[in-house]
C-alpha cells in the first residue's frame, strides 16, 4: 500500500481536464465547510490543493471491496474526484447536497464522485460533522451502503488499478 505523502503529487491523471475546478483558496474551503456544514478532512484538502478536482491516474481507479456491489463482485470504481468549485457543466462537492436528496442518499455525506446510480462520498453519520468521516459507496438504485475505508487518507492508500481485478466472467473490469 502506498503512503498517502507519497501519492499526493502523482495521484491526478494531469493529461485530463475534466472535472477540474479553479484553484482552491483558502476562501473557497470557507464557503464549502460553510455550505456543506462540515469540516473537511486534511488529507482531501492536501490532493485538492494540488488539483482541484479532476480525473484520477489510471493506478488509482479502484477500490476493493469486502463483499460484492451492484458495479463487481470484489470492487468499486473511483475514477474521478471532484473538487470544491463552481465551474459551468462541473459537478463538485458543492453540488452534494443537492445530489443527495435528487437520489435519496443519507443526509450526512459529502459526495467525492459518482455517476448518480452510485457514488462514494465522506459518511459523517457516525462522526458528526466536524468528525473524521469514513469513506463509503452508496448505490442508488438498490439502497444500500457500503464502508469502504475508517477515513480519506487510508481511502486513498487502498486505491489501486481496476486491471487488478477480473469480472465473473474471466474478463477485465467493467470501464
Amino acid at each position: 500500500m502506498a503512503r498517502f505523502e507519497d501519492l499526493r503529487h502523482s495521484f491526478w491523471d494531469t493529461g485530463n481536464d475534466h472535472g477540474v475546478q479553479p484553484a482552491l483558496t483558502g476562501r473557497v474551503v470557507e464557503e464549502a465547510e460553510r455550505l456543506l456544514e462540515v469540516t473537511l478532512p486534511a488529507s482531501l484538502l492536501d490532493l485538492l490543493r494540488v488539483r482541484n478536482g479532476g480525473q484520477v491516474k489510471d493506478s488509482r481507479a479502484a477500490f476493493p471491496t469486502s463483499r460484492p456491489t451492484s458495479w463487481s463482485s470484489d470492487h468499486v470504481p473511483f475514477d474521478g474526484l471532484m473538487g470544491l468549485g463552481r465551474r459551468a457543466r462541473t459537478l463538485s462537492m458543492l453540488d452534494s447536497p443537492y445530489l443527495v436528496e435528487e437520489w435519496g442518499l443519507p443526509t450526512a455525506v459529502v459526495l467525492l464522485s459518482g455517476d448518480g446510480h452510485y457514488w462514494i462520498g465522506l459518511d459523517y453519520r457516525a462522526c458528526g460533522p466536524h468528525g473524521e468521516p469514513s469513506v463509503t459507496w452508496f448505490d442508488a438504485d438498490d439502497g444500500s451502503d457500503l464502508a469502504l475505508a475508517p477515513d480519506f487518507r487510508s481511502f486513498v492508500e487502498g486505491l489501486t488499478s481496476a486491471d487488478a481485478f477480473e469480472d465473473e466472467e474471466g474478463g477485465d473490469a467493467p470501464d
